[in-house]
């Protein structure tokens, strides 16, 4: 559909307020954990909930509930596919007062991840698919009722009730996808309630007896049990898992998701041209490659200041392959070097008895 253009400022506003809210609540959150670790608290990767007693996580919860009340705004006023890219920025803000808070490092590759992060998002929003018009819960209805949405609905809780009775309780400490699948493929669901739910206030506030719907009920409560199930899964996975890893990772899996059911659920990809789905496809790409550097390489020491001494040659009669990476000595220093090796070391090897071809 076209939007309005005042609602899609709107809507890009909301968006990127809603992402500083939830990448300081990550801080948040992780701070009050390591603080209930510090005392010997059970933790929550344990199945403690302890934390339900500390100040700095409720601060995270409210900082997360802002920035959820602002994407569920959001999306009232603008398209899925539009709000659910810009969720990198949340990636950008977490990483940064990760590296500054929680003394996580945040190396060379981690910045130009974040900027790849940002660079894909601004692609897949300029390319973003636009959704059929839906403009009250009756035609929200129409879609739900959808065979395949219906069947996704189903592929959806039934892998998820999976992985929370049989694979979480065995690997979800070990493995980080664990914890954060959960989180995403029901989070798919709990943006398509958010959508209802948004539809359904814009036409309560214009006269619409829509508390008298039941589907408006259905939905709140979908919400609810979908909101309550990511916040404590990823409550385990933060405390469990590096932010800087959590984060990205979680962001990838959860657009993904949440792609895939707009797909479904409104149909934006079938009036989609050739080059605005190779711009949607190309930033979300950018953006995983981003999210790969910005983890991958998260525990490599390496700094602006060491770029030099990685672009230069290695000294003469060693192999990149057995010779690590050294600052060659000056010039000067080198000829004097030269000078002394072959009185000092005579012919028994070594660097005086290079020979010069003629």
């Amino acid at each position: 559909m076209e939007v309005n253009r005042l609602d899609f400022y709107i809507g890009l506003s909301l968006a990127v307020s809603s992402s500083a809210f939830i990448g300081a609540s990550f801080i948040l959150k992780k701070k009050g954990l390591l603080r209930l670790a510090s005392k010997g608290s059970m933790r929550a990767g344990q199945g403690g909930y302890a934390y339900l007693k500390e100040w700095l996580w409720w601060a995270g919860l409210i900082s997360m509930g802002a920035g959820e009340a602002a994407n569920f705004a959001a999306y009232a006023f603008a398209p899925a596919t539009l709000v659910t890219p810009l969720g990198a920025l949340s990636v950008l803000v977490s990483a940064v007062l990760s590296s500054y808070f929680l003394n996580e490092r945040l190396n060379v590759h981690g910045k130009i991840g974040c900027l790849l992060c940002v660079l894909g998002s601004t692609v897949m929003v300029i390319h973003a698919p636009q959704e059929e018009e839906v403009a009250s819960l009756t035609a929200m209805a129409e879609k739900l009722r959808d065979p395949g949405f219906i069947v996704f609905a189903v592929c959806v809780v039934g892998s998820s009730l999976v992985l929370i009775f049989a694979v979480a309780p065995r690997f979800g400490q070990k493995n980080v996808l664990v914890y954060i699948l959960i989180c995403s493929v029901i989070g798919s669901l709990s943006v398509s309630c958010v959508k209802g739910l948004g539809i359904g206030i814009k036409e309560l506030f214009a006269g619409t007896a829509v508390l008298k719907e039941p589907l408006f009920w259905c939905l709140v409560v979908c919400l609810v049990i979908c909101v309550s199930v990511q916040i404590s899964y990823l409550n385990k996975a933060l405390d469990i898992f590096n932010t800087s890893l959590v984060t990205p990772i979680y962001y990838v899996f959860f657009t993904t998701s949440v792609m895939a059911c707009s797909a479904i659920l409104f149909k934006e990809w079938l009036r989609m041209t050739t080059d605005g789905v190779v711009g949607t496809i190309s930033g979300f790409l950018t953006i995983i490659l981003g999210i790969f550097l910005l983890h991958a390489f998260k525990d490599i020491v390496f700094s602006w200041d060491s770029l030099p001494l990685y672009l230069r040659k290695g000294p003469l009669g060693f192999t990149w392959g057995h010779q690590p990476y050294v600052a060659l000595p000056s010039h000067d220093l080198q000829t004097e070097g030269e000078m002394k090796l072959p009185r000092e070391g005579g012919s028994k090897g070594g660097w005086g008895t290079h020979q010069r071809a003629p």
